[in-house]
């Protein structure tokens, strides 16, 4: 093993359609949260974001839970979570980027966060980032099992291509997909180096709203409803992914359907301090067109990302458009059935 590394970024995986086949090949579940390198070198702990930003002050619970391990030099690659309502929450870890050391302490204390492990690059100020992922593997396995505690996951793996597709068609809520590695191959820092592959599902659902475009009067995006059992209609994503064509002939009918109040539970533009003028800016309309969408994950009851525009469902009573054609999102308490724990 070669001497500690003066910097390294995390590896990353490319989008594919399907999960590879054949020999040499172990699937991990994709987690929904924020990409981590940990690092302990004697008392000093650093957690650092893929983007390279750091993210320690924001989580003082994993650092002081990493401080107590009985190893005290070491660099693991892994997942920040956290667990809200018997559900991982993504909103939870955004809430902890805020500037006030008070309300983050706070948060540590109401929304615990904890670590998901999948990766050793270093160990007692040697880099392993030159040995084969299934040497790592065993290595962070042996970790694992020596400073094991409550705050610290070690992620499941398989190489049976099966049970992959198992993880991949139960992902949506806590799972964000499955990622394939090379048993074989080095830790490529910076690099494409895996594969990743997202379940896509596609959904039909209310024009509630629209927002224009930045810099000209023209639709920039559909807002998008479902209603609840109560016969509500939240808000739970847009789609921007409209052809430059269509938009002017679109605009001119959305606009004829302008009507308050479009959402009638939650609304878009709500208090965030994320939120910008323009983002608080929207159209509201009367719910006659459904449109379908495709997406790749639900979390809080909302798409994860922008959604893909499939097509107009005319066909569609926009009453049938509810949430109980999302996939449900997994519970921290299904993952053990799931993984075969």
């Amino acid at each position: 093993m070669a001497r500690r590394s003066a910097q390294i970024s995390p590896m990353e995986a490319l989008l594919a359609s399907e999960l590879p086949d054949g020999e040499g090949w172990q699937f991990e579940p994709k987690w929904d949260g924020f990409r981590c390198l940990a690092r302990r070198d004697g008392n000093e702990v650093t957690l650092t974001s893929k983007s390279g930003k750091p993210l320690a002050r924001y989580f003082p619970e994993v650092t002081e839970m990493l401080r107590r391990l009985a190893r005290d030099d070491f660099l693991l690659d892994g997942e920040l979570i956290i667990s809200v309502d018997d559900s991982l929450s993504f909103d939870a870890l955004q809430l902890r980027l805020h500037p006030a050391e008070s309300r983050i302490r706070k948060l540590s204390t109401e929304t615990p966060a904890e670590l998901m492990l999948f990766d050793l690059l270093e160990l007692d100020g040697r880099s392993l980032v030159g040995e084969p992922l299934a040497l790592r593997r065993a290595a962070l396995e042996r970790f694992y099992k020596n400073n094991a505690r409550a705050g610290l996951h070690l992620s499941p793996v398989t190489s049976d291509r099966d049970t992959a597709l198992a993880w991949l068609k139960g992902s949506g809520g806590a799972l964000d997909g499955v990622i394939a590695k090379r048993t074989g191959l080095e830790y490529r820092s910076g690099e494409r180096a895996m594969i990743k592959v997202k379940q896509q599902r596609t959904a039909d659902c209310v024009v509630g709203g629209f927002r224009y475009a930045e810099k000209k009067k023209e639709v920039g995006s559909l807002l998008l409803g479902l209603y609840d059992s109560a016969g509500l209609l939240h808000h739970v994503g847009f789609t921007s992914a409209l052809k430059a064509e269509d938009r002017p002939a679109l605009t001119k009918k959305l606009e004829s359907l302008i009507k308050p109040p479009g959402f009638t539970g939650d609304a878009p533009g709500g208090p965030s301090r994320w939120a910008t003028a323009r983002s608080a800016e929207w159209q509201p309309l009367k719910t006659e067109l459904v449109v379908e969408v495709r997406y790749d994950q639900v979390t809080g009851r909302r798409f994860r990302h922008g959604t893909g525009f499939v097509r107009w469902r005319p066909d569609k009573d926009p009453a049938q458009c509810t949430f109980d054609q999302l996939a449900p999102e997994l519970k921290p308490s299904e993952l053990d059935e799931l993984f075969g724990r």
